[in-house]
């Protein structure tokens, strides 16, 4: 049985007890005895709510975020937390992203017409249209009852240009405003970088490993305090982490995403195809990456802060 099942029955069966008193305890008219004066009881409603642990009006349910690198896997594992009951998920979320506005036709984005207008906003002034228009979609999840998660893409701001942009991240920007529970996936950073460079998605100079584990390790360190989990585990016990997930962004589990994941789509699926989760074998490394994985200072205090084997095998 669902969550939201569970707690419908329970607030139904709490209903039908409190009805019931309520008319074991209603006055006989032809008693003898003086009236009492009436006491001001809260309102039914609000002792059903405290029964059941609903939240007041004024409890905003929290917002979910997923937050990963460009090539970790991150693709896949949104598209089986989008699987799960009542999720609403917006895929590659980043309201501050230089990448957004390379192309000029975007009739529906504000943020992006604004960004390729004739005096484009600053960053207070963006941040602001985001919020105004992120208000609306989070009310109307709240009121349908959807779990709304946001995945983020870190990309834009630890991955792309000459240096990491001294901003807020996506993380940083909610947290402003909601109640938020997080989660960080990662994968072991040589295969994540080689796609990186399969794909040509290498956006940063120099164009190295240990740049990019430089750039890695930032990215855990604005995240710090964050749940990790790695894809690697994931794909070898997808049911035992993804009920972890759920615990964490507090979402309703349920095994039926091994099922319906191959259905979502989201932006970004980069990686290899197919609709079974199991463990692949390493694409084979060319002699250079293997080389600078020897030589990379940061490559090697990223992978013991992960807790991967530095050594390519």
């Amino acid at each position: 049985m669902s969550k939201d099942e569970a707690a419908r029955r329970a607030f139904q069966a709490e209903i039908e007890e409190a009805l019931e008193l309520l008319r074991e305890g209603a006055p006989d008219k032809a008693a003898s005895e003086p009236e009492l004066p009436a006491l001001s009881l809260p309102s039914l409603l609000d002792q059903c709510r405290e029964l059941i642990g609903a939240p007041q009006d004024n409890a905003l349910p929290p917002l979910r975020s997923v937050h990963h690198l460009a090539c970790t896997g991150g693709t896949l594992i949104s598209r089986c937390i989008a699987a799960l009951p009542g999720t609403q998920m917006l895929s590659e979320v980043d309201p501050l992203s230089p990448m957004a506005h390379r192309l000029p036709f975007r009739p529906t984005d504000v943020i992006g017409l604004a960004m390729c207008g004739s005096r484009p906003p600053d960053e207070e002034t963006t941040l602001r249209m985001f919020h105004a228009a992120f208000e609306i979609l989070y009310d109307n999840a709240r009121h349908r009852g959807h779990d709304l998660i946001l995945r983020d893409h870190a990309h834009s701001q630890f991955s792309f240009g000459p240096e990491i942009r001294p901003r807020p991240t996506l993380r940083e920007i909610l947290a402003e405003r909601y109640p938020l529970r997080s989660v960080v996936t990662v994968r072991h950073p040589i295969d994540s970088f080689a796609s990186l460079k399969k794909n040509r998605w290498v956006d940063f100079s120099p164009g190295t490993l240990e740049e990019y584990a430089r750039r890695y390790l930032s990215f855990l360190d604005r995240h710090d305090g964050v749940e990790v989990l790695c894809y690697e585990d994931f794909v070898a016990a997808p049911e035992k982490i993804m009920q972890r997930i759920a615990e964490v962004l507090d979402l309703s589990y349920d095994s039926s995403f091994l099922q319906l994941f191959p259905a979502i789509r989201l932006s970004g699926d980069s990686g290899r195809r197919g609709d079974t989760i199991a463990p692949r074998p390493r694409r084979s490394l060319s002699a250079d990456l293997i080389a600078q994985a020897a030589d990379s200072p940061s490559y090697k205090a990223l992978c013991d802060r992960l807790g991967y084997d530095t050594t390519p095998s």
